[in-house]
């Protein structure tokens, strides 16, 4: 009798160790979020973090302006008249808080500083952010096109025809090399444009979803335009806290491979009505 009762409490006893195992593995899966079949799982993100990105975008009303410059280099020319769609625009690039909880990493030059823009970061590396980005939110997150990064920094259908964005005096609304003492700086401490748009000129060259091509302006496509089918490299504009001031102008483009990166190079986002 007393074999049975040891016997029976021995059972009792594995199957409700079963259950506390079986209990925790259960927890244990509920705090990760799987992606598709054969995707790398998501991250964890406090909506927090989503909420900086959602709620910093601005709306930019469309309308239509004129893009390049007439006296800039020569692939800011011919100037022309643009139309360009409504859409909304981060008020800041993208920051080094923001990269790394969206990624689990930090590949900037210049870390121990959250507020500053993500730096060292290639247009391949900016799609996989906003890819991974848009998985999370539910939203449709993007680079801008050249245009509409243009239209934006000048002002939009608030322009005041500024040589930078927010002002013809570069150290009111910019870190270059001039005053940037050679590192970038937390976004939004300088001024912003007219829009309420900080740091379109200097701290770090953002990305445009475009490709590049010197002659493209020659084509004067005025609606919407989204770029040549294929060029040398990926559109940068807004110069960096390295960038001489002549380089800073709300027209100077530049370009690069779209796998390469450097200390002064990151991007801000855009995304459109339904």
């Amino acid at each position: 009798m007393k074999l049975i009762l040891k016997y029976t409490l021995l059972v009792a006893v594995c199957f409700a160790l079963m259950n506390v195992l079986a209990a925790q593995d259960t927890g244990s899966k509920k705090k990760k979020k799987k992606g598709k079949k054969g995707e790398p799982e998501l991250p964890v993100v406090s909506r927090g973090v989503l909420d900086s990105i959602s709620g910093s975008l601005v709306w930019v009303t469309g309308g239509r302006f004129t893009m390049g410059n007439r006296s800039g280099e020569a692939d800011e020319r011919p100037e022309y008249e643009v139309v360009i769609d409504g859409f909304a625009i981060s008020k800041y690039p993208v920051t080094q808080r923001q990269w790394t909880a969206i990624m689990g990493n930090n590949p900037s030059e210049f870390t121990g500083c959250d507020q500053c823009p993500a730096d060292r970061v290639s247009w391949d590396d900016a799609q996989r952010f906003i890819e991974t980005l848009n998985k999370l939110s539910g939203k449709k997150y993007a680079l801008p096109t050249e245009a509409e990064w243009e239209y934006a920094a000048k002002g939009g259908p608030q322009t005041r025809g500024y040589r930078y964005s927010g002002s013809d005096n570069i150290d009111d609304v910019a870190w270059y090399t001039g005053n940037s003492g050679r590192h970038p700086h937390p976004v939004g401490e300088k001024a912003p444009n007219e829009l309420g748009l900080y740091d379109m000129t200097g701290n770090v060259w953002e990305w445009c979803r475009d490709w590049y091509n010197k002659n493209y302006y020659e084509l004067r496509e005025s609606n919407n335009p989204t770029g040549p089918a294929s060029g040398s490299g990926r559109v940068r504009r807004g110069g960096s806290w390295f960038t001489q001031e002549a380089s800073c102008k709300t027209s100077t483009r530049n370009s690069v491979k779209q796998d390469y990166k450097d200390d002064s190079g990151g991007f801000r986002l855009v995304q459109y009505p339904n």
